[in-house]
């Protein structure tokens, strides 16, 4: 296991029920979440939501090979490849055969940095793990980890042991569906994706 800091992450684990519930609960109640594989990796302060009605989401047009583990059942994890470059890690929701998931975007490291360091190859906290792509491979998390579950070895999700201020805005580089304000993050982190962007008070 790589190092961790001392401090061990507190709240309860989350279990595959957390996640078989409408993708738009899910998304806004993971911001605040610590999600960690093999202990490393930090506090979940961006997500998107994707629902398998909308074109923007990879199930859309049905199950392939690549999508499969969209289809359920939930509390599991998705890893695709985008643009051929980099993985992201979703987390599969809803009932099975719902394939909705939310995309995890960004997180704050606090558990394993100096091996999120040497992975990414920067000092520098902030841009360790500021998008889908850092974040994945800061933690690790590459195409053999698709369809593990989300309870259980390497994979730990502590659930946030208080409600965070969340904002919400409209997803990053949607280009195949209507903007919908999809995208949560927790108010004021320095450590999201898109910090700059334009966000509104969520309702959740």
């Amino acid at each position: 296991m790589a190092d961790l800091q001392s401090q061990a992450p507190v709240g309860r684990l989350l279990t595959r029920k957390f996640f078989a519930r409408s993708v738009h609960d899910v998304a806004p109640d993971l911001i605040g979440a610590t999600l960690l594989v093999d202990g490393v990796g930090g506090i979940i302060v961006e997500v998107e939501a994707y629902h398998h009605t909308e074109p923007a989401a990879h199930s859309f047009n049905g199950p392939t090979p690549r999508n499969m583990v969209m289809f359920g059942p939930p509390g599991f994890l998705y890893v695709y490849r985008s643009y051929g470059i980099h993985w992201c890690m979703n987390f599969v929701c809803e009932k099975e055969g719902s394939a909705s998931a939310v995309l995890i975007r960004a997180i704050e490291p606090t558990h394993g940095i100096p091996a999120m360091r040497r992975r990414r190859g920067l000092h520098d906290e902030r841009m360790l793990s500021s998008g889908p792509g850092k974040l994945c491979e800061a933690m690790a998390v590459t195409g053999k980890h698709n369809g593990l579950a989300l309870d259980a070895p390497p994979i730990a999700i502590y659930a946030r042991t208080r409600k965070p201020e969340i904002v919400s805005g409209i997803r990053i580089g949607i280009t195949k569906a209507v903007e919908l304000p999809w995208r949560y993050g927790l108010k004021g982190s320095k450590f999201m994706s898109k910090p700059s962007c334009t966000c509104y008070a969520s309702p959740a």
